[in-house]
C-alpha cells in the first residue's frame, strides 16, 4: 500500500496554495488510518480468511511518501495454492471501462504511472 498525496483525505486539509509535501504530518496521519482500516480488514473482517500470521514495515519513499510492505500467513483451510485461487485473489489488468468505471478510474489515477496513464486516458 503506497500512500497517495492525492487522497481527498489530505487534499481537504491543505490550506491554499500548500502542497501535500509540506505537511508530513499530514501526510503520515492519513496513511496511519488506512493503514490501521486495511490491517482491520485482513485481521477482523477476515476478507482473506483467517490469518495464522502478520507482519509488516512501513517504509518512505525518497519523495517523504510513506508504503507498507506487508506479509501475511493464512490458516490452512484459507491458504492460496492454485491458480484458479490466485486468479480470484489478484485481478492483474485494467478493468473494463464500461463494465466497472468507478474501479476504472481508480486503477488509472492511483495505480499508472505517467507517461503510461495518457495512454488509458
Amino acid at each position: 500500500m503506497t500512500c497517495n498525496p492525492k487522497w481527498p483525505e489530505i487534499q481537504r486539509q491543505l490550506f491554499p496554495g500548500q502542497d501535500a509535501k509540506d505537511r508530513p504530518d499530514l501526510i503520515c496521519r492519513v496513511f496511519k488510518l488506512k493503514m490501521d482500516e486495511l490491517l482491520d480488514d485482513l485481521i477482523n473482517k477476515k476478507i482473506f480468511g483467517e490469518i495464522q500470521g502478520l507482519v509488516w514495515v512501513v517504509e518512505f519513499q525518497k519523495r517523504g511518501l510513506p508504503h507498507l510492505h506487508c506479509l501475511i500467513i493464512l490458516k490452512e483451510p484459507y491458504k492460496i495454492r492454485t491458480t484458479e485461487q490466485i486468479n480470484r485473489a489478484i485481478w492483474a489488468e485494467i478493468p473494463n471501462k464500461e463494465l466497472y468505471p468507478e474501479l476504472y478510474n481508480r486503477v488509472i489515477s492511483h495505480m499508472i504511472h505517467m507517461p503510461c496513464n495518457s495512454i488509458f486516458r
